[in-house]
């Protein structure tokens, strides 16, 4: 997900909070399989009419079961059950607190069930119907983190993966976009059309998606049997065809080095999301201004398509987490642009990027992994993105290139179309790299700060002495790269290795030094203290 954080209030101002449900002890009850939904929308209300069904195993025997939906309130939006079946025979169910409380007839943990939830209602939140900035009537979901159950009953979880298959049934003069491959597209009427779309994978519902509008698209071609395309409002064809043109380039360019994408093709969708880019599994959807005909925004789909397999396929355990998806997502868009436009565009972003996580800190004083925000949306910040993908950074810098992607392919490899937290992907570079990275790890994602470094430096008869204090409150170890400049203009890097506990660090010169450089190269998250 890209995100502006210009429209960070703005975004607050949805936002979603963890609700008090046990999702471990709903993990260690159920496992949903698959979700089926039909769903029929229409342009004189905003009222859907939709079945769900819901095909899971049962870990344990229960009594009970929940599932994630929005409930009907005072304002009139939210949904209203008609009935709830069990393999064709109906069974008790309450609705209530937004979530559904199923009695199931008979349960075995051998067998797979199918609940079938008939439903209507006009949704909240998840599924946003209005007229997008042409005055068009549309329909978007949008998903993340936890809105899918204001539209379809569900584990709204990403550690709950499942197959989705969508029946979608809409005014004949819409285009429909959804997860999967089109399996299906029927007109039933003059007026009403079908589309069937569905998935072979699973996926976390935050990704799941259906986007329902008046489109004008182009496919791009293939990439490694991959098909693309771009969706796009008519009125602004060419501008959004030229846009998205270089997607195909970018998805290559992930394939090479992550390997094979994880999904059955690659979409750019013009939607209605209220974020900056939402990287819905092969069906990307990006806010509606991102057309312009500039080609301004190759960072967003870089990140966005990044997301495919992280986030997507190996998606986070939990939310504290949520570092692998977005930081993973900036570095790996960061890692695009040093290939496409060189080192100094790498370095302008990174640096920028550090900045942000130094002015974040002034105001936050929090960890990378954070298990007490409980504010899902709140938990978008430099934190997640910016501090996460320079995580990445240092890490590529201790363990050598090499390395480094090896434990990346390895890790993503391991974890696709599951779900990891960081202990697991710390496992992996451990394993990868023969080094113990706990410290690392530690330091850099549970703790919350940065070293600030007061420092100071003395030449003498060919030796540099430097002393550089760490002045935060908790210290740091890490490697810092000093670039000594002699006075005849030529100019060495040496590095140190900076300890908890303060010491006079002692280096042979080559001469007379004139000025010395700390992290030259910009391998570390720090700051230099006023």
């Amino acid at each position: 997900m890209m995100k502006f954080y210009t429209l960070i209030l703005f975004l607050l101002a949805f936002q979603s909070v963890i609700t008090a449900q046990n999702y471990l002890q709903r993990f260690n009850e159920i496992d949903v399989k698959h979700y089926n939904l039909v769903i029929e929308v229409n342009d004189s209300t905003n009222n859907i009419q939709a079945k769900m069904t819901v095909s899971l195993t049962f870990k344990q025997l229960v009594n009970e079961f929940h599932l994630d939906l929005v409930q009907k309130d005072s304002t009139g939006k939210g949904m209203n059950i008609e009935s709830v079946f069990q393999n064709n025979d109906t069974v008790q169910f309450i609705h209530s607190d937004n979530k559904i409380t199923i009695q199931p007839n008979f349960v075995n943990t051998d067998s797979i069930f199918n609940f079938e939830i008939k439903y209507s209602g006009i949704p909240k939140d998840g599924l946003i119907i209005g007229e997008n900035l042409h005055g068009d009537r549309t329909f978007f979901a949008d998903n993340w983190p936890n809105r899918a159950h204001n539209w379809f009953p569900c584990v709204d979880h990403p550690s709950d993966k499942a197959t989705v298959a969508f029946t979608i049934k809409a005014p004949n003069h819409y285009q429909v976009i959804a997860n999967g491959t089109l399996v299906e597209e029927t007109n039933l009427t003059d007026d009403l059309k079908l589309y069937h779309y569905k998935t072979i994978v699973p996926l976390p519902t935050k990704v799941m998606v259906i986007g329902i509008a008046q489109f004008a698209v182009q496919h791009i071609g293939e990439t490694h049997h991959i098909p693309v395309s771009t969706w796009v409002y008519p009125q602004t064809k060419e501008k959004g065809f030229y846009d998205f043109a270089n997607s195909k380039s970018i998805l290559n360019f992930f394939i090479e080095k992550f390997g094979e994408y994880p999904f059955q093709k690659l979409a750019n969708v013009q939607s209605k999301t209220q974020f900056g880019g939402m990287e819905n599994a092969g069906a990307i959807f990006y806010f509606e201004k991102i057309v312009n005909g500039e080609q301004n925004h190759e960072d967003t789909i870089a990140h966005e398509i990044a997301h495919q397999w992280f986030g997507n396929s190996a998606s986070e355990t939990d939310w504290p987490h949520i570092w692998l998806s977005e930081g993973f997502a900036n570095y790996f868009t960061s890692l695009y642009i040093l290939k496409t436009k060189g080192e100094g565009a790498f370095q302008q972003r990174i640096k920028e990027e550090r900045e942000t996580v130094l002015n974040f800190y002034k105001k936050n004083q929090t960890p990378v992994i954070d298990t007490k925000n409980t504010n899902l949306m709140s938990l978008l910040n430099a934190n997640s993105y910016e501090k996460g993908a320079w995580v990445l950074h240092m890490l590529r810098k201790k363990l050598g290139d090499e390395i480094f992607w090896k434990g990346i392919r390895t890790y993503y490899e391991k974890f696709k179309f599951s779900n990891a937290s960081t202990n697991d992907f710390k496992n992996v570079m451990k394993e990868v790299s023969d080094q113990n990275l706990d410290s690392f790890f530690t330091q850099w994602l549970q703790n919350a700060g940065h070293p600030v470094l007061k420092t100071s430096w003395l030449y003498y008869q060919n030796k540099l002495r430097l002393l550089i204090d760490q002045t935060q409150e908790t210290s740091f170890q890490f490697p810092l790269d000093v670039e000594i400049i002699y006075s005849d203009g030529t100019s060495e890097i040496k590095t140190i290795e900076i300890s908890k506990i303060a010491i006079p660090y002692e280096i042979e010169t080559k001469g007379e030094v004139k000025d010395v450089k700390f992290d030259p190269n910009t391998w570390l998250l720090f700051e230099i203290a006023s």
